[in-house]
């Protein structure tokens, strides 16, 4: 296992995040299909698994191979990666108390969402901070460079917001619940303030520098990730606001949740269809699975909750069929990026190292004697 863990990075974490939010993202669906609740709960149990599982494995790749991991630091393609250790710990805990309550009781899934939103949050911060600092001191990045994926670290203190909320209720009353909601509020803002700031550099590069590299076009979903979770996380906070906040705050909330989210949704679905286009572009010239087909879950999934947000706050059918619809888009992406995976892991070609640059063979002359 120390061998096969080297070059085992933090993007790894995108598989648990991705299948975790297949789980909780049925929660809110208008459907009541026999078995698909347990089926979605099974879902969630095999993202803790594989959350713990990775845990122990990143563990012993910092132990045995830190020259690596200070590399994937130093990295200006990898670093920001280390956001997904921190979306993967909330969006784990945050199902615990939508789906994993069912199966290990809600006293248990308290607890797990507790440790796993604490710890969550504090990477998230971290990464916010400490990625962009590297990016300016360290990496010496150039615009050219900009991809979606420099958008992971910012976002990560949005998927606390989205989460946070569900443990208010089970705070005592008075200012623990008000301080966490607003709490959750202030990340709504670092993080959509944040991603205001890098969206537009990676929409430049994308309009004036051409295509992405065939790997890399899947992660234009991750576009998806801040739009979906913001919209889902100012439904929330209108959701649990009652009674936590003055009832002028609680309305403001439930006018945020609309006036927010039905523009907000609205360019998601444009984006939707602009990385689908380059993706069906890129799938033509070649594209083949790498771990970065993982960006069109846990992005899709966030527009699948934001979607159920506006059923919920607007009352409007529309919204309940755009849910299913990005559901079933969810679940097809999931199976898909999960075979592969699954296949790339027996081959062992994911853990594979990066193959070595062909050497030149010079020409052999002839000697004469």
């Amino acid at each position: 296992m120390v061998t096969a863990v080297r070059h085992l990075g933090p993007n790894w974490y995108a598989s648990v995040m991705g299948t975790a939010i297949v789980g909780t993202a049925s929660a809110g669906l208008p459907l009541h299909l026999p078995g698909l609740h347990t089926a979605c709960t099974a879902v969630w149990a095999l993202s803790l698994a594989m959350l713990l599982t990775l845990l122990v494995a990143r563990t012993v790749h910092w132990t045995h191979h830190r020259d690596q991991a200070r590399a994937d630091l130093l990295d200006p393609a990898m670093a920001p990666f280390y956001g997904c250790l921190a979306m993967a710990l909330l969006a784990v805990g945050g199902g615990a108390l939508v789906v994993g309550r069912d199966w290990i009781g809600l006293r248990a899934a308290v607890a797990l969402d507790t440790v796993l939103f604490g710890a969550g949050t504090a990477v998230g911060l971290t990464a916010a901070v400490a990625v962009p600092y590297l990016m300016a001191v360290r990496h010496k990045v150039h615009p050219s460079q900009a991809t979606p994926v420099w958008l992971l670290p910012v976002v990560a203190p949005m998927v606390s917001a989205a989460l946070g909320p569900l443990l208010v209720p089970h705070l005592p009353p008075g200012q623990p619940r008000e301080t966490l909601l607003l709490a959750c509020f202030a990340m709504f803002g670092l993080s959509l303030l944040a991603t205001l700031l890098m969206l537009p550099l990676v929409f430049a590069r994308l309009v004036t520098g051409g295509p992405l590299p065939l790997a890399l076009t899947p992660t234009l979903f991750l576009v998806l990730g801040p739009l979906g979770q913001s919209t889902t996380a100012v439904g929330k906070f209108a959701d649990f606001a009652p009674g936590v906040v003055s009832a002028s705050y609680s309305q403001g909330f439930s006018l945020l949740a609309v006036l927010y989210g039905v523009p907000v949704m609205g360019f998601a679905l444009l984006w939707l269809g602009l990385a689908t286009a380059h993706v069906v572009r890129a799938r033509r010239h070649g594209m083949r699975f790498t771990m970065t087909w993982w960006a069109f879950t846990f992005p899709v999934g966030t527009c699948v909750t934001g979607a159920e947000s506006l059923a919920h706050h607007t009352g409007l059918a529309v919204y309940d069929g755009l849910a299913i619809v990005l559901y079933g888009v969810l679940v097809a992406a999931w199976v898909t990026a999960t075979v592969h995976t699954a296949r790339g892991l027996l081959s062992g070609a994911l853990l594979a190292g990066p193959r070595p640059a062909p050497v030149a063979l010079r020409p052999v002359t002839a000697r004469t004697t």
